[in-house]
């Protein structure tokens, strides 16, 4: 879920066209695409795709056309997969997992009452990261010719690590924790653009991609990062609960008016000292580790029409009408590089 930081984010975003990304290296957080993919891609009864084996394939479909669509604009992807999550994620993690399977009951009591609007609504509640379904992701990107790389714990706190180094250009993720892990730049919007039917109503959304560069939104709150963690602490991240009451407009006054959090005295003695310095630590110091040479390879074209057709059942026709795509972008470089 990460920290809803948008009640103080406001105008500090910056919208911007995919077109503007031409040859710029994007660090993108992996599960965090592919859970948009997972409850974006589905049926009038909230299903998702699956393949003849009852494999679900939503991912797969969202990660081959929307790759293909960075490719063909001249981004460079890059996926950054979790790691081990920190053990403070674990109560995060039990969370969401309780209210996935509620998720599911309510899904078949929907089911059994024909209802397909609420069917759809919990069914995205209901959705899950599977291991064969970052398997597939992985294998997928192998023969797209587009690098990934495990982070040693949070994928995002790695795609932040590898932005603030220079080895990419921003980081790509809906949440904020990209800011909190000391991303200088995050873009928003990039995996789900385009129109978006808002849950539970029967109208649509443009949904845009932004930019937020950090260090202009920093300045423009009158805060540090440091001074931001304290604000996501107050309010509750995935790593601790926040104070009952106290929003992100609230923390902001208070944190610029206290300077930190220990200045805060009612609220400080409402969190135990201990756990805000392990908190301030997985984002101020996280387990991150440097990707080596990233290389973007030729797309493998025989070994995607065998992998989404033949194993995963997608139209012949469709894949191979995307992939051609790319033959018709103007390229600084020879066309033929993109393929083998």
């Amino acid at each position: 879920m990460g920290v809803d930081l948008s009640p103080i984010i406001g105008d500090t975003k910056i919208n911007i066209a995919l077109d503007a990304l031409n040859e710029k290296k994007l660090a993108i957080d992996g599960y965090n695409a592919l859970y948009q993919f997972i409850t974006i891609i589905r049926g009038e009864d909230g299903s998702p795709l699956m393949d003849s084996n009852g494999f679900i394939t939503s991912h797969i479909s969202g990660l081959f056309y929307r790759t293909l669509n960075f490719l063909e604009k001249g981004l460079k992807p890059i996926y950054v997969f979790d790691g081990i999550p920190p053990e403070l994620k674990a109560r995060e993690i039990i969370t969401r997992r309780t209210a996935r399977n509620n998720a599911v009951k309510m899904y078949e009591d929907a089911k059994a009452q024909g209802d397909q609007e609420l069917m759809k609504r919990y069914s995205v509640r209901a959705a899950t990261l599977k291991s064969y379904m970052v398997d597939d992701a992985k294998r997928l990107l192998d023969l797209m010719g587009v690098p990934w790389l495990q982070a040693p714990g949070e994928g995002e706190a790695e795609a932040a690590h590898l932005t603030a180094k220079g080895y990419t250009w921003g980081s790509v993720s809906q949440d904020y924790d990209s800011l909190l892990f000391g991303s200088p730049l995050l873009l928003r919007n990039i995996t789900i653009s385009g129109k978006r039917k808002l849950p539970g109503k029967n109208f649509y959304i443009n949904v845009s991609p932004e930019m937020i560069q950090t260090e202009k939104m920093l300045s423009k709150l009158e805060i540090t990062r440091e001074q931001l963690v304290d604000l996501a602490i107050i309010i509750g991240t995935d790593f601790n609960e926040g104070i009952r009451g106290i929003g992100p407009k609230t923390a902001l006054k208070l944190i610029k008016k206290y300077g930190k959090l220990e200045n805060l005295n009612d609220i400080s003695s409402a969190i135990p000292e201990d756990l805000v310095k392990q908190v301030r630590n997985i984002f101020l110091s996280p387990d991150v580790i440097d990707p080596g040479n990233l290389e973007w390879k030729a797309l493998d074209v025989e070994g995607l029409v065998n992998f989404l057709c033949k194993e995963k059942n997608f139209s012949e026709e469709r894949v191979k009408n995307a992939i051609s795509r790319l033959k018709k972008r103007p390229a600084s470089g020879a066309l033929d590089e993109w393929f083998t």
